[in-house]
């Protein structure tokens, strides 16, 4: 099941006001739960391995292979003095590293040139350590996350001007 019909499905649970929605395949089996009042529970159980309790907000980190990390989304943020920049965008929940070990230095800084497919950042998720890539020339303007902090899916993570 690919992760865009896992999230599609929590979307329309929380709006339907169904209490529990269970879906089985050969592959997977998920239980969607949601109390009243409280955050969807998420229940993702493949064949061969034991159930996995989650949030909604980490079912990127639960289906997608962390090994086949998607490359980071990149938009134009708008209406802002900020509207010339390209954001970068985390593609996956995890922890932020702006190095590959603390004493090494950062991917990158700000001001530096950066190519498309040039390491930026890690993001570690479930113990793997996830390099993600430019999808974007330019320069770095601004780092909007601190090294060594949780960081959510689609949350930007870097400003680049790509002049």
């Amino acid at each position: 099941m690919k992760l865009n019909e896992i999230q599609d499905l929590i979307k329309f649970v929380a709006k339907s006001g169904v209490s529990e929605v269970e879906l089985e395949t050969k592959d997977v089996k998920i239980i969607i739960k949601t109390p009243s009042g409280k955050k969807e529970q998420v229940f993702v159980q493949s064949v061969a391995q034991p159930v996995i309790q989650t949030s909604a907000s980490a079912v990127q980190q639960l289906s997608a292979p962390s090994a086949e990390a998607k490359a980071p989304e990149v938009k134009a943020e708008k209406g802002s003095d900020d509207s010339k920049y390209v954001t970068v965008k985390s593609p996956m929940i995890g922890t932020f590293y702006r190095s590959s070990s603390p004493d090494k230095p950062a991917f990158v800084n700000v001001g530096d040139d950066i190519a498309t497919g040039k390491v930026i950042c890690i993001i570690e998720a479930m113990k793997l350590f996830n390099e993600i890539e430019s999808e974007v020339k330019g320069k770095i303007v601004k780092v909007l996350v601190n090294d060594a902090t949780p960081v959510e899916y689609d949350q930007p993570l870097f400003l680049v001007d790509p002049s």
